[in-house]
């Protein structure tokens, strides 16, 4: 992919939910529908052929083995006719979450942290090439054609299993896990988080995580960014408030007890970040789970 391809970015969690799908088969001098806001994303695999669609100013020949993302609120075309028999698989979805297009840089999605304590997980961010090459062979096979043979079962009883299949072709086609096994920004990523874990309680600055690896810190933060989607030092609270939550659980020491322990300065500084985090204040959270 290009570096001035357009990149799609979704906010999770919620994670995009699963609509629809099918194949199509155009004969030559075929083409692609003309819409305007469909209201869903369309994602395009192309098996065999060319499709030649454009989405306001940008267009694309979509060979086979290519994919290509169709924005919801956006004008679709067809830029001309097929030339040759084309086949694609085609999945709708949604968001429900913040989603936006950028060229390299991801955008500021202010309801993440919000959404990550709803949900109680990290937030993540996906990132799909809007145009993009599809892994594995292009001709049936993997996730898109899974996902074919379940519309064939009745809702009832393939709606989970259609999920599951389809957030498995978003993973397969998410830049960050695509990063080579063994890539310079995984083998660093990998090294930050394991000196993180292990000296989490410290009180850790981006100078001396810096020192301790022998990396700039803006290196650091890119390779962590590219890999997991957190900077150093928000990967470094969310493992003190992980441990934090095992704390309140297992132990009966004071709130202010487990701040220092896990590597927060303050009392209120920590109750106001697992506030933040997960919802509920320590004490409270202490008092639900431990009754």
């Amino acid at each position: 992919m290009q570096s001035n391809e357009p990149v799609i970015y979704f906010a999770a969690p919620p994670f995009p939910y699963f609509m629809d799908c099918g194949r199509s088969i155009y004969s030559p001098g075929d083409e692609h529908p003309n819409r305007r806001n469909m209201g869903v994303f369309d994602l395009i695999l192309v098996e065999r052929g060319t499709l030649y669609i454009g989405e306001e100013d940008l267009e694309w020949e979509v060979k086979a083995g290519r994919t290509l993302l169709l924005l919801p609120d956006r004008y679709h075309y067809s830029i001309r006719p097929c030339e040759e028999e084309t086949s694609f698989v085609w999945v709708h979805f949604r968001e429900l979450g913040e989603w936006g297009v950028a060229g390299g840089t991801e955008p500021a999605f202010a309801d993440r942290d919000h959404h990550a304590a709803r949900f109680g997980t990290p937030p993540y961010t996906i990132r799909l090439p809007q145009f993009g090459t599809l892994p594995g062979a292009p001709g049936g096979s993997g996730e898109g054609e899974r996902l074919l043979r379940l519309i064939e079962r009745s809702l009832s009883g393939a709606v989970w299993e259609r999920q599951r299949l389809f957030e498995e072709l978003l993973r397969s086609l998410d830049l960050r896990r695509r990063e080579p096994a063994g890539s310079p920004a995984e083998s660093v990523a990998e090294r930050t988080e394991s000196y993180i874990r292990a000296h989490y309680a410290e009180p850790l600055t981006a100078a001396s995580l810096s020192e301790a690896l022998h990396f700039h810190y803006n290196y650091l933060t890119r390779c962590m960014k590219r890999v997991n989607g957190l900077t150093p030092m928000e990967y470094l609270e969310e493992c003190r408030l992980e441990q934090a939550r095992l704390l309140l659980l297992r132990t009966e020491s004071s709130v202010a007890a487990v701040a220092e322990k896990v590597g927060f300065e303050t009392a209120p500084y920590f109750s106001r970040r697992f506030a933040e985090r997960f919802g509920i204040s320590p004490l409270r959270f202490r008092q639900r789970h431990t009754r």
